[in-house]
């Protein structure tokens, strides 16, 4: 299933109940309220007013309300950083808040909250929107050294791709973790990482493409025809044989939706797209969410792939 992981656009301000006590709201009308879902509870004591609240949006809510109630050397961070800077997520719990203390110990788990306790630099904390978080490099680092492989890379891609972090920013960031549990990891992940991927379809694409033996691609590419007239950007190139892959998600066309618009018209535009590219010999491979599920799934668009480089070759 394809699944957008960007954050929705900014909602109310969260409310604690305290500050609904204060107004005058009682308990039967803060129930109403909540059964009549124009208040929605984001933790214990905290709320926010009703609207499309997507699971990094609310998460980012529940930061907004809890750096109200936690203690004031309480940094945000992991993936309670990452909502907050409005770094794509994908496939990364978001149940509890995250925040680290500058201290060697103290480390914790609760069930609304996780706790670490780490070194923390001045210059690897920031504020963004009156929340206390770590800063992108330390962030993105942070996360490629605790989630698994390949949604460490989809994290760090979407940082690139953004350019909310460069490279350089992350390699000084991993050099400052050499003492930190999982930095080998991190290192990994950053040698992996592409910031021409746009969504976690790409990145997952692009890792399946490498563990099968093929030819690394470029990525995000600019074709034009011989006059130099634009035909479009293409997912992965293959130059020398002059092969395009392309992966279809379906959030990938909406993000090309003008206001109003219809996916029937992007489909359509989609289509010449693609034919006109094909005109100038290039050929297209397409696949989707369904083949990247495992390297089975995705044994028949490699097959097609090698068979479109063995007839270029």
């Amino acid at each position: 299933m394809d699944s957008d992981p960007r954050p929705a656009p900014c909602s109310p301000a969260p409310v604690l109940r305290r500050d609904l006590v204060a107004a005058g709201v009682g308990d039967d009308e803060l129930r109403r309220l909540r059964a009549s879902g124009r208040l929605v509870r984001l933790r214990r004591g905290a709320y926010v007013g009703a609207g499309d609240l997507g699971p990094v949006e609310r998460h980012r809510q529940t930061v907004r309300a809890a750096v109200r109630t936690l203690s004031p050397d309480a940094v945000f961070s992991h993936v309670s950083a990452a909502a907050t800077h409005g770094i794509g997520l994908w496939r990364v719990p978001l149940d509890r808040v995250e925040v680290t203390r500058n201290r060697r110990s103290g480390a914790r788990t609760a069930p609304s909250a996780r706790c670490h306790a780490a070194t923390l630099a001045a210059d690897e904390i920031t504020v963004v929107d009156g929340v206390p978080v770590t800063t992108v490099p330390r962030t993105v680092v942070d996360l490629a050294r605790a989630l698994p492989f390949v949604v460490a890379v989809a994290v760090t891609d979407a940082a690139l791709h953004a350019g909310a972090v460069t490279a350089d920013e992350l390699a000084a960031a991993v050099a400052r973790s050499a003492r930190r549990p999982g930095t080998p990891a991190a290192r990994r992940v950053l040698a992996a990482a592409d910031g021409g991927a746009d969504g976690p379809g790409e990145t997952r694409s692009r890792l399946l493409l490498h563990s099968c033996g093929l030819p690394a691609p470029a990525t995000q590419q600019e074709l034009r025809d011989p006059a130099g007239r634009f035909l479009g950007r293409v997912d992965f190139w293959w130059e020398q044989a002059r092969v395009a892959g392309e992966f279809d998600g379906r959030i990938k066309y909406g993000r090309r939706l003008d206001p109003g618009g219809d996916l029937e018209e992007v489909l359509w535009r989609e289509k010449l797209r693609e034919d006109a590219i094909r005109a100038e010999g290039v050929a297209v491979v397409r696949w989707v969410w369904a083949d990247l599920h495992s390297a089975a799934s995705f044994a028949p668009t490699v097959a097609r792939l090698h068979r479109a480089l063995d007839r270029a070759a």
